[in-house]
């Protein structure tokens, strides 16, 4: 097959892919409720295995119903399995950093992936350089986000220290899984075959750092529970993980990122609908400034 044309590597967001993109957020920011819902019966780490194993049937049953090639030797075999093990220790930094560090801390930390992307980018994506513009479009966006959540004083209980740590680390895997796909053969072949590596070796991991962290199941979920588990399982892990790889590889990853800040916004507005959480005058102000910086960042170089 042909390497992406620098096209490809740079190519900003059409309306259409805007558009889809505001979905995936709107979904991911629903997907931040559906853990809380669902995490009163069952533990963190045993949603995101549950989720991938479910998650990983479904991809390979519509694969099956489709006649993709998953088994055709492409030479993607290793840089499945570096994604895969990217992916998989993405989640188990997030969950657990989740333990020891509040939701907003968390929500800071962990979307400094954005600017990780783009400062990867500038070694394994040359093309892929943000100019002056894309930077303070970025830079606003983030402070969109300390304007809706606030800044994060400093720790006073290490633990919460350690919680930091988890998030910022598991925004570095996530940069590192967007850049691997984007750089490697894996931008070469099926979308579904890229969720699939990810989901078939992230199950055992998460799987294992379950069991060593002592997550379990003592009684039977509620329907709540079991509904926003099968949200995550049906829909945001195999529909809008896979539509996110497949636009990876069309579009600026460095652009795309950026894009995720919509994110926790969503977020909020999910937990203000669903669990009656309050919304503040400063989460219109911080719509302003994200959107403003996404302009920023997906305009012409």
């Amino acid at each position: 097959m042909s390497t992406p044309s620098q096209h490809h590597i740079t190519r900003r967001l059409d309306p259409a892919a805007a558009a889809i993109v505001v979905v995936l957020c709107l979904s991911w920011g629903f997907n931040q409720v559906a853990v809380k819902l669902a995490i009163h019966d069952i533990p963190p780490l045993l949603q995101g295995t549950i989720r991938s194993v479910g998650a990983a049937l479904v991809v390979g049953l519509w694969c099956w119903l489709r006649g993709v090639r998953l088994f055709a030797r492409d030479g993607s075999g290793l840089a499945g399995l570096g994604v895969g093990i990217l992916f998989g220790i993405e989640f188990i930094l997030i969950y657990q950093g989740l333990v020891y560090t509040t939701a907003t801390r968390a929500v800071l930390f962990v979307y400094l992936a954005p600017f990780f992307v783009v400062l990867g980018a500038r070694i394994f994506l040359p093309a892929d350089r943000f100019g002056l513009a894309q930077w303070i479009g970025l830079g606003l966006s983030f402070v969109g986000m300390l304007v809706a959540f606030g800044l994060p004083t400093p720790a006073v209980d290490p633990r919460q220290a350690i919680g930091d740590l988890l998030m910022i680390g598991g925004a570095l895997f996530w940069a590192a899984t967007t850049l691997m796909i984007k750089a490697s053969v894996l931008n070469r072949i099926s979308a579904e075959k890229v969720l699939l590596y990810q989901l078939v070796v992230s199950a055992p991991l998460l799987g294992a750092a379950a069991w060593v962290a002592g997550n379990r199941i003592d009684h039977m979920p509620d329907m709540q529970a079991v509904a926003a588990l099968a949200y995550q399982t049906i829909w945001v892990v195999p529909v809008t993980f896979g539509v996110w790889f497949a636009l990876i590889m069309r579009y600026s990853a460095s652009r795309l990122s950026a894009f995720t800040f919509l994110t926790p916004l969503f977020g909020v507005a999910a937990g203000h609908l669903v669990l009656g959480d309050p919304l503040t005058p400063a989460f219109a102000a911080a719509v302003v400034l994200v959107a403003g910086g996404l302009v920023l960042v997906n305009r012409a170089r």
